[in-house]
C-alpha cells in the first residue's frame, strides 16, 4: 500500500510541474502559491534534489523590491481563477513594483525551515544552494517586521495571508468591517471547482475582496496598509511560523558565514520571542489570534496554536495547558490535528479551515511537539496524517471526524509532506 502511495506521490507532483514551479492542483489553483511551493520543495527532496531548489528559486523570483514573497505569481493569466491579476493589479503600484503580476499580501513564510531541512538532509549541493538564498530569505523576513508588524507582533490585513482564509479565528476581525458599497459586481470561480459548502461563506468573501480593493487604492503601500487597513489581527501561525524561520535562518547564516544577514537576524529573533506574550489568551489558557484594534481574542483554540511548541514559545504553565487542549481535542475526533476546536463556535468538519486537517500543519506541529520532548503526542499527529492519505487519498484537507478527503484532489503539498514525513517507507526513499 505505502510503495502504490510513494509512487503515486510523485505522479502527483509531476503532474502538477508547471516547468519550474508546481501549482497546488489543476483548475482550482492554477498558480504558484507561496507555501505551497516551499512544501513542494521538501516532496521533491525526497527523490529529485535540483527540482527541490528550482522550485524554491522560481518563488523567489516573484519577491518585490521591499522584499515582500507574495502569496500567488500570476505567471500567465488563468481565467478559470478569482481574483487573478486583473484585480490586484500590483504591477501598477507606484510602491516598489514586482517583477511579475502577483498578489498584494504575502504567506506564512516557511521557507527558510524547508532550506534548512534540505540542507540538513543533504550535502554541500544543497547548502550551496541554500547561501544563494539567504539574503532575499533575510530580506523578507525584515519586511514582515517592517511593514506588518505592530509592537513587534506580527499581524496580518487579509485573511488569505494567514494561509488560513476562512478560520474563525477571523470572525472578530471580519465583524469590524464593512463590504465596499461600490464594489463591482464578481463571479467566484472556487465554488465551480470544489463543493461551495466546503469553501468560504459569500459574505466572507465580499470582505476579502473589498480588502484587497482597500489596499489596492492605497497603491499597495504595504506600511499604510497596515497602518489603517479595517481587518488587522495578530495571527499566531504567521508569528510563530516567523519566528521559527529567523532561527533556522540564522543557523544557515552562521554556517555559510554570511555576518551580515546573522546581524540582521538576531534583533529579529529577539523581538519576536518578547512579543509572542501578546498572543496568550490568560482566559481560555491558550496562544491564539487577536484583533489589534480592540484587543480582543478570538476566543478559539485553533491548529496555529500548537505552533508555539514549534516556535519553542512558552513557560511550563502554558505549554501543560496547551496540552491539556490537545489531549481535550484528540478525545472529540477520530483524527488530529483539526483547524478549529471542535468544542468552539463556529466548527464544520468539512469546511475549509473551520475543521479539516491540514497535512503541512500536522507537520509542523509534529516537528514541534517531538522537538519539546512531546513525542507521543508528536507520533499521533503523525500517524493520524499517514492514515488519512492512505484512507482518502492526496487530498487537500481532511475531515477530523470521518477521514473523508476534503476540497481539492490530487494535490500537491499532501503529495509532497507524505514523501518528506508521512511514508513508511521515507528512509528508502531518501537513500
Amino acid at each position: 500500500m505505502s510503495e502504490h502511495l510513494d509512487a503515486k506521490a510523485v505522479e502527483v507532483l509531476n503532474t502538477n510541474d508547471r516547468g519550474g514551479y508546481t501549482v497546488p492542483t489543476a483548475r482550482l489553483y492554477p498558480y504558484q502559491w507561496n507555501w505551497d511551493s516551499a512544501f513542494v520543495a521538501l516532496g521533491y527532496g525526497a527523490f529529485d534534489r535540483v527540482r527541490a531548489w528550482t522550485e524554491l528559486e522560481y518563488l523567489l523570483e516573484g519577491q518585490w523590491g521591499g522584499g515582500m514573497v507574495p502569496s500567488i505569481l500570476f505567471r500567465h493569466n488563468d481565467p478559470d481563477y478569482f481574483p487573478g491579476p486583473s484585480v490586484w493589479q500590483t504591477q501598477s503600484s507606484g510602491q516598489s513594483v514586482p517583477p511579475m503580476p502577483s498578489t498584494g499580501i504575502s504567506q506564512p513564510p516557511v521557507l527558510a525551515s524547508v532550506m534548512r531541512e534540505l540542507v540538513a538532509s543533504g550535502d554541500d549541493y544543497d547548502l550551496e544552494r541554500a547561501a544563494q538564498m539567504i539574503d532575499q530569505v533575510a530580506g523578507w523576513h525584515e519586511w514582515f517586521q517592517r511593514d506588518r508588524s505592530i509592537d513587534g507582533v506580527v499581524a496580518t490585513v487579509h485573511p488569505w495571508e494567514t494561509g488560513r482564509d476562512n478560520c474563525p479565528d477571523w470572525e472578530i476581525g471580519l465583524r469590524g468591517m464593512e463590504v465596499d458599497k461600490s464594489l463591482e459586481p464578481y463571479q467566484r470561480k472556487d465554488t465551480e471547482h470544489a463543493d461551495p459548502r466546503q469553501r468560504p461563506r459569500q459574505d466572507q468573501y465580499d470582505k476579502f475582496i473589498t480588502l484587497v480593493k482597500f489596499a489596492r487604492e492605497r497603491d499597495w503601500d504595504q506600511r499604510l496598509f497596515s497602518d489603517e487597513s479595517p481587518f488587522l489581527m495578530a495571527d499566531p501561525g504567521i508569528h510563530f511560523i516567523l519566528l521559527r524561520a529567523n532561527r533556522d535562518l540564522l543557523e544557515l547564516a552562521e554556517q555559510v558565514g554570511n555576518t551580515a544577514a546573522v546581524e540582521k537576524l538576531k534583533p529579529l529573533i529577539a523581538t519576536a520571542e518578547q512579543a509572542s506574550q501578546q498572543f496568550w489568551d490568560e482566559q481560555l489558557g491558550a496562544f491564539t489570534a487577536r484583533n489589534m484594534r480592540t484587543g480582543e481574542f478570538s476566543g478559539g483554540v485553533s491548529n496555529a496554536s500548537f505552533l508555539c511548541f514549534y516556535a519553542d514559545i512558552g513557560t511550563a504553565a502554558q505549554r501543560q495547558s496547551m496540552m491539556e487542549h490537545f489531549e481535550r481535542i484528540q478525545k472529540s475526533v477520530q483524527f488530529l490535528m483539526p483547524s478549529w476546536d471542535p468544542a468552539a463556535e463556529g466548527f464544520d468538519s468539512q469546511r475549509y479551515w473551520c475543521g479539516p486537517v491540514w497535512p503541512q500543519m500536522n507537520y509542523l506541529i509534529s516537528q514541534g511537539l517531538a522537538e519539546q520532548g512531546y513525542s507521543q503526542h508528536a507520533q499521533r499527529v503523525k500517524q493520524d496524517l499517514s492514515q488519512l492519505i492512505q484512507q482518502s487519498g492526496f487530498r487537500e484537507c481532511f475531515d477530523p471526524l470521518s477521514g473523508e478527503g476534503c476540497l481539492g484532489t490530487e494535490f500537491s503539498w499532501t503529495a509532497a509532506i507524505w514523501l518528506a514525513w508521512a511514508s513508511p517507507n521515507k528512509q528508502e526513499l531518501a537513500a
